[in-house]
């Protein structure tokens, strides 16, 4: 049964339309069937009789060596007349035998014999012996009606099914359609992504539900603006005390006691930081799209860390031109290349190209590594790995926060992996859309 139910509320809707529709043409169809079949018996039977009597009468008043030749001329197509003796059955109780019975007898002269059998022949419903004047014998056979239902009729009721069950395809569609826009809009909400309102036009209940979603999509927005301005405004309100800690620290006669507080305050200051940078990253996605050679930007990325002197090369790079955000993609590749540097001393790149047309960066190390049960964990703001990575070496647990959030506002995913070689350490894969 399940395979059959529809997973989406279309299919489902509209499967049960179409049943109850086909239900309803069913049913209808075997009603007038039925109605058509009772007035057909009732004239059968009416015009049979009439027939019978006249038949009768035709036969009486001829001689009875011609009466066999007439016998074919008076056979109408549901009923034929045969000269035989009475067969040795009992009268049949059925409704159509007292039916045909009374009618002939009434239609007959006064005093004639009259019984309806079942002779038990296939095709012949019933069997009406009587016996003229002089007493000859007289039987007429009676096929087994047939009701038949001409194929322009069947044609007509299919083809008011089709249309009906189309017009209930539009009006399921039309129905379902808003549910596919809320769907879509509240996928698309986020800091990453300009707040689009839902047209509020439709039936009431629609237009109801697109003005509670705008509703609810402006205060979202109202409450991220909010959060990055409070944000920025703890890290400016923090610059200043963070100074004077420094300039009294450098008055400090101890170098040890001086060493350290100024350490404690170079962390206060890249949590500030850093904080900052995870704020303004869904902002990413208000950079225009340009015309991007990643071959370009990976291996010109590569070379800036080498004439820093860091230990960053690139393994090998396809020719490939995408339509992206380059600063935030240079951001997003200089965060995971430095998060590489800061726990594996070292970082490589790749780009190369998907079969799904997509472009993958990526950028492997040769460090601890991380769990597989981490992998999605370290994702999210304020993680630290104490056993998979050194708490020793530093860090905020924001990087690869902050790398997530930009890899979502270029319209792409960051994945991380071990690396495919099998080889200790880490492979961070940047995916951007085709």
């Amino acid at each position: 049964m399940k395979r059959w139910w529809p997973g989406s509320l279309f299919g489902r809707i509209l499967l049960v339309l179409a049943l109850g529709l086909a239900l309803a043409h069913a049913l209808t169809f075997m009603l007038a069937v039925t109605e058509r079949s009772m007035s057909m018996r009732n004239a059968m039977v009416g015009y049979l009789a009439s027939d019978v009597a006249s038949s009768v009468a035709v036969l009486e008043r001829l001689p009875a060596g011609e009466r066999g030749q007439w016998l074919a001329r008076l056979a109408r197509r549901n009923y034929r007349f045969v000269l035989a003796e009475p067969l040795p059955v009992p009268a049949s109780q059925s409704a159509l035998a007292l039916l045909v019975a009374g009618a002939v007898a009434e239609a007959l002269p006064p005093g004639r014999t009259l019984q309806v059998v079942d002779p038990g022949v296939p095709g012949t419903e019933l069997r009406l012996q009587l016996r003229l004047a002089d007493g000859t014998p007289l039987a007429v056979d009676m096929d087994e009606p047939r009701l038949q239902v001409s194929r322009w009729v069947l044609a007509a009721l299919a083809l008011q099914l089709a249309v009906l069950v189309g017009l209930c395809a539009w009006a399921v569609r039309a129905a379902t359609r808003p549910l596919n826009a809320l769907a879509d809009a509240a996928d698309a909400l986020g800091a990453a992504q300009a707040a689009v309102p839902l047209a509020e036009d439709g039936p009431r209940e629609v237009v109801r539900a697109a003005a509670a979603f705008n509703r609810m999509q402006q205060r979202i927005q109202a409450y991220l603006q909010e959060r990055m301005q409070i944000l920025a405004a703890v890290s400016h309100d923090l610059q200043t005390p963070i100074t004077r800690l420094r300039l009294r620290a450098d008055l400090l006669d101890e170098a040890p006691l001086r060493d350290k507080l100024h350490a404690d305050l170079a962390e206060m200051q890249s949590l500030v930081e850093e904080g900052i940078a995870y704020a303004r990253s869904p902002q990413a996605v208000r950079e225009p799209l340009q015309r991007v050679d990643l071959r370009a930007l990976v291996e010109s990325l590569a070379m800036d860390y080498a004439d820093a002197g860091m230990p960053v090369r690139v393994l090998h790079a396809a020719d490939g031109i995408c339509d992206t955000r380059p600063q935030a993609l240079r951001r997003l590749l200089c965060n995971l290349v430095d998060n590489a540097l800061k726990f594996a001393g070292s970082a490589e790149l790749a780009l190369e190209a998907d079969p799904q047309g997509r472009w993958c960066v990526r950028v492997l190390d040769r460090g601890p590594g991380i769990p597989q049960a981490e992998l999605a964990t370290v994702l999210q703001p304020y993680v630290r790995l104490e056993d998979s990575r050194n708490r020793g070496t530093g860090g905020t647990g924001l990087g690869l926060a902050i790398a997530n959030e930009l890899a979502q506002a270029l319209g792409g995913r960051l994945v991380l992996a071990p690396r495919e070689d099998g080889g200790e350490g880490l492979e961070a894969r940047v995916e951007l859309p085709a």
